[in-house]
């Protein structure tokens, strides 16, 4: 049990215990009028038969409320006395009538809308999402539960069902097609040059690295009989012209070699999108590549991929995931700040689901009041609910003894009066 609730629970006995004092006090005081006034009746003045009458009627009045109070939570005096200690012995009848009577009286349908239509949650809402720290805070708590939701789930299920719905993804979709597609794209983009510069840039530099190995290539290819001297001049000619071939292509964005190989991607692009022998080619090498272990090894390995991914961003407070959340929540409050159309959806969507949930699900609550009830011991079930409400029972008997001296002295006038 909490500490708060033990605080609350032990000034609760004392209050309890202090108004019992109060109450018992009373009924102490009656008695003692009532025998003061009984040894003095005779012989002394008229007014102390009233004394004692008002008295009397004290005490019974006191002792009458003493009994009905204590019959709610015990056996008055630990008797065993019938239709007593109510509360323990009907435990379970009082958690199913007191689950009835807030499932027919508070979860309606027509209470909660009525109490949902003035409430302006999406008003509410954007307020609350439009401070920076309260988006912040939203943002982390939807974190966490991701975080939690994700750790919990059986990985072999996700993993399972993750990895084939990827496959047949993959099985239905064709790829010559899909990438005729993409080369279209880059060739519109002109992205296909820039990668044709960095392939002339690589191209040059594997040149210039490997100078020497060509050179003692041709070494070996030349006759025997030609001298070296030739042998240079012809290699530097040959490596100076295919320096100024790289030179001009990669210098000239007109060049007839892009042209040339503009129009050879175009033409592949055509046919990796109509050519069916190419199109079951390129299915064939796809089938060959999900069938292959690693592939298979690697969309097994999808789903705890993501789960780490995804696990490692909710859980850091300055993760990228959760930077994004809390900034598109906050645009979310500035907008239902902003715009009456959505605060009235948003008030809408949450009515119909609220008045949803208690039309499908109030017996639940009502099962829930009622088995929880039924869970508790029955001592303790008095002794919670006479902290609760024993205080102001208490009054109860203060205005028995009260009320009952009132009603005594009523009556010994009454009768004073009609014997006279």
């Amino acid at each position: 049990m909490p500490a708060r609730e033990f605080a609350d629970d032990a000034t609760r006995q004392r209050e309890l215990r202090r108004m019992k004092v109060v109450a018992t006090s009373f009924l102490i005081g009656a008695a003692i009028v009532y025998l003061v006034a009984r040894v003095n009746e005779d012989g002394a003045a008229g007014w102390v038969g009233y004394v004692r009458a008002g008295a009397e009627a004290a005490m019974v009045g006191a002792l009458a409320d003493w009994f009905a109070v204590t019959a709610l939570f015990r056996h008055p005096l630990g008797l065993p006395i019938p239709h007593t200690a109510i509360i323990p012995r009907r435990k379970d009848q009082i958690g199913r009538n007191l689950g009835e009577f807030v499932e027919e009286n508070f979860l309606t349908a027509e209470i909660l809308a009525d109490r949902l239509q003035g409430a302006r949650f999406g008003q509410r809402l954007g307020g609350w999402l439009a401070e920076p720290a309260h988006a912040e805070r939203a943002a982390n708590a939807a974190a966490d539960a991701l975080r939690g939701s994700i750790e919990v789930i059986d990985d072999r299920d996700i993993q399972e069902a993750l990895g084939s719905a990827v496959e047949h993804r993959l099985r239905v979709t064709e790829v010559a097609p899909l990438a005729g597609k993409a080369i279209d794209v880059a060739v519109e983009g002109g992205h296909h040059q820039h990668l044709l510069d960095s392939v002339l840039i690589g191209l040059a530099s594997f040149i210039d690295e490997n100078r020497g190995t060509f050179r003692q290539r041709l070494d070996q290819e030349s006759p025997w009989w030609v001298p070296e001297s030739i042998d240079d001049r012809i290699f530097d000619k040959i490596y100076d012209a295919v320096h100024r071939f790289l030179n001009d292509i990669g210098s000239d964005p007109d060049h007839e070699m892009r042209q040339a190989i503009d129009r050879r991607i175009k033409v592949l692009a055509d046919r990796m999108r109509t050519d069916p022998r190419l199109i079951a080619k390129a299915e064939e090498v796809k089938l060959d590549l999900l069938a292959h272990r690693d592939v298979q090894d690697w969309l097994a390995s999808l789903w705890l991929e993501l789960k780490k991914a995804i696990i490692d961003a909710a859980g850091d407070p300055q993760s990228e995931l959760r930077q994004r959340v809390a900034v598109a929540l906050a645009k979310v409050g500035r907008r239902l700040q902003s715009d009456p159309e959505l605060q009235a959806k948003v008030d809408d969507w949450v009515e119909r689901a609220a008045v949803y949930v208690v039309e499908n699900y109030r017996s639940e609550v009502s099962d829930i009041i009622a088995t929880t009830v039924e869970r508790w011991d029955s001592a303790d079930t008095s002794r919670r609910i006479e902290l609760q409400v024993g205080r102001d029972l208490q009054f109860i008997r203060i205005n028995g003894t009260v009320v009952g001296a009132l009603v005594g002295l009523v009556i010994h006038t009454v009768s004073a009066v009609l014997i006279r």
